[in-house]
């Protein structure tokens, strides 16, 4: 059965439980970030880490998809992935791309915008050692992105992974480490009544100052 239009039409959800001023913000947005993420960390909020990554190919056409935050800092935001997958070959061949969190407990949306590059050896392989080992095989065993006949294929790549490494250290595969996405614009909006929502935007202006500007929603 196809969902009633009506149905679709009628799901909305006010916004009452904040608001956002620029008097409210601080002067740095990786500041403002870790404010915000300090707070979604202490809601409860589930997987407060996962962003939705949009990468286009070289003549534009998009594609999205959830990854996990890992890590940020003054420098740019951090995730992990196979190199040789769709979004690793698109990165390949453009490197702007955009982030996307919300988190409807707070009535809370972060997008970030920026162009992104490879991580070094040393902390794709500093991070890929911290991993549970089972995730470790799951990307040797997994040929990410890349069309497969059936589950079977995975789940017999994985025994045998499980049994060579069985008592070794899981070696990082050279196709597999981290990327660094470093902004030029990231906006903070706030849900607020009748969708009159708070847009908070700061765009990079030169390379320690950033422009604060209010947007209509």
């Amino acid at each position: 059965m196809i969902t009633d239009k009506k149905d679709l039409e009628n799901l909305r959800q006010d916004y009452i439980s904040a608001t956002l001023n620029k008097s409210d913000v601080l002067r740095n947005p990786i500041e403002q970030f870790d404010k915000w993420f300090s707070e979604v960390l202490n809601s409860n909020v589930y997987e407060p880490n996962a962003m939705t990554l949009a990468t286009a190919t070289h003549d534009g056409k998009p594609s999205a998809r959830i990854v996990l935050l890992k890590g940020f800092s003054e420098k740019g935001f951090v995730f992990f992935s196979n190199y040789l997958s769709r979004k690793g070959k698109e990165i390949s061949k453009n490197p702007v791309v955009s982030l996307v969190f919300f988190w409807p407990e707070l009535e809370r949306q972060i997008r970030i915008e920026g162009t992104v590059e490879k991580l070094d050896k040393l902390a794709s392989e500093q991070y890929f050692q911290s991993r549970p080992k089972g995730s470790q095989i799951g990307a040797l065993a997994s040929p990410q992105s890349q069309e497969i006949k059936d589950r079977s294929v995975l789940e017999k790549a994985w025994e045998e992974f499980e049994t060579k490494y069985q008592d070794t250290e899981v070696p990082k595969p050279s196709y597999w480490g981290g990327y660094l996405v470093k902004p030029q614009l990231i906006e903070f909006w706030q849900g607020r009544k009748s969708r009159l929502h708070d847009r908070i935007v700061y765009r990079k202006a030169d390379k320690n100052n950033w422009k604060i500007v209010r947007l209509a929603p």
